[in-house]
């Protein structure tokens, strides 16, 4: 090689390394909430789930909950039944979230009282969950592409190395005006997430305080949702969870919901 040759090849190395390296090592952060929309939990799961409310005066209300979900490919159907205390006992609750990102998810619920099985409308998804701090719209899984994300830096938390990332909704009437999500590295779990209300105030916090790889599948065992206006919390407790048992596609029906455990 001439001297002219070297001296271009080392201008070219000087160059190239002297370019900022950011751009193409920085992680996606519309793939990192992909991965946690499509965290494998199983074919299907059965659980027994607990529902504390607890006010700001630190009194509890305990609901009992026995829940099946399954993934048939194209769309993830879930049912929950509530088993006491007597004033919401065999109530029950079933969503449909879609894989298409232009579908909504639908949802329907049966109150005993009124002997009928109602289908939660548009209008109704910003509304609580049986007076928990869950809307009818948290429960089901919203999917990535209907939100414009940013990835807004990497820390750790709770010992685990997370993404933070900015969810900004594609739409304007949407009940929240962005979330911040922290999501744990490789694992894919939404370790935190803030939600702002309609003129950007913080109106509530999901903080996930257990999970555990049962099968080789990483699960949420316990989260608490706490709205911090309204200073009251709701927290949902796992356990008993068995995964791909085999349950029967025909759970998931109006009929179930009106028939009970």
């Amino acid at each position: 090689m001439n001297r002219i040759s070297i001296h271009i090849l080392l201008l070219a190395l000087i160059v190239t390394s002297g370019l900022p390296t950011f751009a193409q090592d920085s992680p996606d952060p519309h793939r990192i909430m992909m991965n946690v929309y499509e965290r494998d939990q199983g074919d299907d799961m059965t659980s027994n789930l607990t529902m504390t409310l607890v006010n700001s005066q630190g009194e509890e209300r305990v609901r009992a909950i026995r829940q099946f979900q399954r993934d048939f490919g194209d769309v993830e159907k879930k049912i929950m039944f509530f088993l006491a205390p007597a004033d919401v006992e065999n109530t029950s609750f079933m969503n449909w979230s879609y894989d298409d990102a232009s579908k909504d998810d639908d949802q329907w619920i049966y109150l005993p009282a009124l002997r009928k099985v109602k289908r939660i409308s548009s209008d109704s998804k910003s509304d609580s969950f049986m007076g928990s701090d869950f809307t009818y719209d948290d429960l089901g899984d919203r999917h990535p592409d209907e939100d414009t994300h940013t990835l807004l830096r990497e820390e750790t938390l709770d010992g685990e190395p997370v993404y933070v990332i900015e969810s900004t909704p594609k739409e304007s009437d949407y009940m929240y005006s962005r979330t911040v999500s922290w999501v744990i590295k490789d694992k894919w779990i939404g370790l935190k997430k803030e939600f702002y209300d309609e003129d950007g105030d913080h109106l509530k916090t999901l903080n996930v305080a257990e999970y555990e790889q049962i099968d080789g599948f990483w699960i949420i065992l316990d989260s608490e949702m706490h709205n911090v206006q309204a200073d009251h919390r709701t927290r949902m407790k796992l356990k008993d969870v068995e995964l791909d048992t085999g349950v029967d596609s025909g759970m998931f029906t109006e009929r179930m919901m009106k028939r009970g455990m």
